[in-house]
């Protein structure tokens, strides 16, 4: 005890506020369930296991911690079930998680010496019990960060619905074609519920908005209620597991940015026709529910319950059959699954429509360059030791801390579970990880995935490399991210037979699915036919009689090289507009090809829709055609715009594949364009940056036209860069790409291969050059090393699975359960991983 009391000054009491990690190791996975429990440092209140503890006290110094030990109840008898009235999990009438029950014991542990005291004592200093009485009282930092319970939103019913005036004023709502009544805004349009009116919105935070024409309507004639338009869609979504609720998708939240509600998992339990709305009032200033919204609509000729049963009993009811058909495919359900454990057999446990993150990350960890970074080459140790005080939130330590917990094998073994005889192991469960705090600090930059909604496993793949890369800023020969990294080269003939060249680095490749190339065109016919003799009969299909159009892979790789035209193209040759030719190649050769299928499109009025559709994907490649060599012997450059010519701020048109992907991902069409544009079309990447740094600009919403042209530059940032060793046109060019940010100007200098293509450095090289030294490169032959699938009608709903080659054999990663793959769905990925072949 005496001790313990020269300690004291090492001892704190937390403050209602701090931060207190009592479930889970900083450093590794291990819990108070663990062998060696978890021992929480009373001055600092971070978590260490066994193993691990004494490494945080050769860091600090901090010798007194609190020893939290579980161990497992004895199981209770069985009782049956209460049918679930709430939809959440672990809240009364919401769905009992039946997780085990455990018991928790406590001791003081005092080091170097790992003397213990017992707790509670009332011998113990009372400064050691209130700090232990207030670290078990208070909520862990762990579940702080994400929502222990899952229930709705909880929107008020409008007091204005019930009774809304409707005006009989003739006026009817056509699907399309909407435009302000009092502007030529055609984006974020409001129709006021009470005379038809289609006005814009207010500008709001996230960079959406108008004029203010819809409020001030408001404030003109007390009309509360409003909808947004534009996307009232009867849209069907899947949920984690296989919860099917047909969602009322009207994005009315003119407070703030539309949110995407995705559903929960609850087992196998199946939520139906559960209509969700939003509705905005003035008056009540928030987002509220009308009960009365399809018979508002109706009013004005847009029929919503004739829209939703249209839909089911055309492209909506193929689509359920299709979900459910997927949902089994991809899963490999009903397939005889052999359970794998060990090293590199680690599964993730879903955090709540986290399956994009688990899918994604079990693929980089299966790639030789992030093995090697984070668990070969890196010791848990040495990363701890480095890192900053709070181990939580930094990226390095918690990637490793991953890679060690995935790579390792020892959280990767099977459960115990009683059976109707005795304790037995399951042979198809293992307990598997959470990967709460990499969640945590790896959305600590992006909200939407530090929110339980269900994500883009694409833009979550491309954060999360854009991370990595800032990380390891200093070092790229440590650098993972270099491995998927390549340069792309964009070659545009105008009609004078001139010509241009564009270069940019990416990490994707992003493959438009040519339809009209499917191989199965003659079942397709067939097929056609047979939908309609069963609907003239009023018969349905079956999920087993639907053919879906099959399109090969090489088929798609040669749509991304093949030459297309490119209107209203900008020619210095001709001072005028005219058509150009465009064809696109690949610069290098990365170690790993990440290929992006485009099955998300855009329909009329930029609405996403899924193409329901296959893709023959061999198990080895060769794009070595694909290579793009530069400027030819004989082709002439199309000269650079005199300094003066007023068609120079406009020469660059926004690049539509960058916009679409950017539109697909929910964000703004217009600033998409400028995205692009202010970028100078160097990638999704940047141009993501770019909109995320700009949303809240005064003049977002304006006019290209007026808000493109000319930017003024700060001439003393344009010396600063200058003084660096860029030319001054150079630096202007970056320092408009950057908006203005001097920082960002030099980053994109050298991350863009186009940016000097017309200038030479002071350095020996161009900064094109530079870059591409950069990059790997070899020869174009890959095989497949693994694909993340997707089910569901939208990548924000849905569920992820990953199936990877290990070992010789395919291996299906579903969340925390890990099996051999019999029959993997190849045809059926959203993102393919290609490794290169050393030849």
């Amino acid at each position: 005890m005496e001790l313990l009391r020269s300690n004291l000054s090492r001892v704190r009491i937390p403050e209602p506020t701090t931060r207190i990690y009592k479930h889970e190791c900083c450093i590794s996975f291990d819990t108070p369930k663990s062998e060696g429990g978890l021992f929480v440092d009373m001055s600092t209140f971070l978590a260490f296991g066994r193993d691990y503890v004494d490494w945080n006290y050769e860091k600090t110094g901090n010798p007194v911690y609190l020893h939290i030990k579980q161990t497992k109840k004895a199981d209770a008898e069985d009782r049956p079930s209460k049918k679930p009235t709430l939809l959440a999990i672990g809240l009364d009438g919401g769905f009992d998680n039946s997780e085990p029950q455990y018991e928790e014991f406590y001791e003081i542990v005092i080091l170097p010496d790992n003397v213990t005291l017992p707790f509670p004592s009332v011998e113990l200093p009372e400064k050691v019990r209130l700090a232990v009485d207030a670290i078990l009282l208070a909520e862990g930092a762990e579940r702080k960060e994400q929502l222990a319970s899952w229930t709705a939103d909880k929107k008020l019913v409008s007091k204005y619905a019930t009774d809304l005036q409707q005006l009989d004023n003739g006026v009817a709502v056509p699907p399309v074609g909407w435009k302000c009544a009092k502007c030529d805004k055609t984006d974020n349009l409001w129709l006021n519920l009470t005379d038809g009116t289609i006005l814009c919105g207010r500008k709001n935070w996230d960079g959406t908005g108008g004029n203010d024409h819809a409020v001030n309507h408001y404030k003109e004639t007390g009309y509360p209620l409003a909808v947004k338009l534009g996307t009232v869609t009867a849209d069907l979504e899947g949920a984690d597991v296989p919860c099917r609720i047909i969602k009322l998708t009207i994005l009315v939240m003119e407070c703030g940015p539309a949110t995407h509600h995705g559903c929960i998992s609850f087992a196998n339990e199946w939520v139906g026709n559960v209509s969700i709305s939003d509705v905005y009032s003035y008056p009540e200033d928030e987002s509220v529910v009308d009960p009365l919204l399809a018979h508002h609509l109706a009013h004005f000729g847009i029929d919503f319950s004739s829209l939703q049963k249209t839909e089911m009993t055309t492209a909506e009811r193929e689509l359920d059959q299709n979900f459910n058909f997927d949902w089994n495919r991809i899963q490999e359900t009903g397939e005889d699954v052999e359970p794998l454990f060990g090293p590199g057999y680690t599964g993730l446990v879903n955090l709540g429509n986290s399956c994009y993150l688990a899918a994604t990350m079990q693929v980089m960890f299966s790639t030789r360059s992030f093995c090697s970074r984070y668990y070969l080459d890196q010791r848990l140790k040495e990363a701890f030791t480095t890192a900053p005080a709070d181990p939580t939130v930094d990226l390095n330590m918690q990637l490793t801390k991953l890679a060690h917990g995935l790579l390792s094998g020892k959280y990767s073994g099977p459960v115990l579970e009683k059976d109707n005889t005795a304790n037995a192991v399951s042979p198809q469960k293992q307990e598997g990880i959470r990967p709460r705090m990499f969640k945590s600090v790896i959305a600590a930059s992006h909200p939407e995935f530090s929110t339980m909604r269900q994500q883009d496993a694409l833009e979550f793949f491309l954060h999360f490399i854009d991370q990595v890369e800032r990380i390891n800023s200093g070092t790229h020969n440590f650098d993972p991210s270099r491995s998927f990294k390549f340069g792309i080269e964009e070659r545009l003939q105008c009609s004078s037979g001139k010509v241009t060249y564009n270069r940019r680095n990416d990490y994707i490749l992003s493959l438009n699915i040519p339809l009209e190339r499917a191989v199965n065109k003659k079942e397709l016919a067939e097929f056609q036919n047979l939908k309609a003799e069963r609907a003239a009969g009023g018969k349905e299909l079956s999920a087993d009689e639907i053919v879906r159009p099959r399109v090969s892979l090489k088929d798609c790789l040669d749509c991304f090289s093949a030459p297309e035209e490119v209107h209203d193209f900008y020619s210095t040759a001709l001072t005028a507009r005219t058509t150009a030719i465009k064809t696109a190649g690949l610069t290098s050769f990365p170690d790993y090809l990440v290929l992006h299928m485009r099955k998300f499109v855009m329909e009329e009025g930029w609405v996403p829709k899924k193409l329901d559709v296959y893709i023959d994907v061999p198990e080895t490649i060769d794009i070595s055609s694909m290579r793009s060599n530069g400027i030819q012997p004989g082709e002439e450059l199309l000269p650079d715009s005199a300094a003066g010519d007023g068609e120079q701020s406009i020469k660059l048109l926004a690049d539509y594949d960058i916009v679409a992907q950017l539109v697909s991902m929910g964000f703004n069409l217009l600033h998409c364009q400028k995205a692009a544009i202010n970028t100078s079309n160097s990638g999704v990447e940047a141009a993501m940056d770019w909109l995320l740094n700009h949303m809240s600009d005064p003049d977002i919403d304006a006019p290209i036209s007026e808000n493109v042209q000319n930017p003024d530059i700060d001439q003393s940032k344009v010396d600063t860069l200058v003084s660096f060793g860029f030319e001054e046109k150079l630096a202007r060019k970056a320092l408009k790409a950057s908006g203005g940010d001097v920082e960002k100007a030099t980053e994109w200098i050298f991350s863009s291969p186009s940016a000097s293509t017309a200038s030479d450095m002071d350095v020996t090289t161009s900064s094109g050059a530079a870059v591409e030294t950069l990059m790997p490169d070899g020869g174009g032959k890959y095989r497949l090393l693994g694909f993340v699938s997707h089910i569901g009608t939208s990548t924000h709903c849905g569920h992820y699975v990953a199936h990877i080659n290990k070992d010789g054999r395919w291996v299906i990663f579903n969340d925390e359960k890990v099996g051999v793959s019999k029959n993997p769905p190849m045809d059926m990925g959203y993102l393919y991983f290609f490794e290169r072949l050393e030849c």
